[in-house]
């Protein structure tokens, strides 16, 4: 290869932090997809109703904005995913009592149920996936919230 053909800035490809990023996201999503098949629910439906579940045991109202908000799910890929879970029997939705705009969330008892032992088989595969990390699992979430901007 001629060198006016050499764009990339790195010699190897584990020098690129974007593409070693890439590659453990697709293991991650992949395995904790599978994780999940006994629930019968998706990543996303997973972290929506998790989060529904933390923000009520944290005294948080949860509207739909809340939710994308917390989530860092766009506001209609969010009212997409909580459609499906309504017609699942999973979530309830409801307008606000004072803001005609929003919409409240909350589980049903069957979403309660399920979301409960799904959050136990996710804590227990993410240890599981992360304990390579040992000591540094802390550095490494900190970093991974500079990334996020907080």
């Amino acid at each position: 290869m001629k060198s006016s053909d050499q764009v990339f800035s790195v010699e190897k490809p584990e020098d690129s932090s974007g593409f070693l990023l890439w590659q453990v996201t697709n293991l991650w999503q992949r395995e904790i997809k599978k994780a999940l098949e006994q629930y019968n629910l998706t990543h996303s439906q997973f972290v929506l109703m998790a989060s529904i579940y933390w923000m009520v045991l944290h005294q948080e109202e949860v509207t739909q904005i809340a939710l994308s908000n917390h989530t860092n799910i766009d506001p209609m890929t969010t009212s997409t995913v909580l459609r499906t879970l309504q017609h699942r029997g999973l979530v309830q939705r409801q307008e606000h009592q004072t803001d005609t705009r929003a919409k409240t969330v909350a589980l049903t008892a069957e979403g309660k149920k399920i979301i409960k032992k799904a959050i136990v088989t996710v804590e227990a595969f993410d240890k599981e996936f992360f304990s390579v990390l040992e000591k540094k699992a802390s550095t490494f979430n900190k970093s991974l919230l500079m990334l996020l901007g907080r």
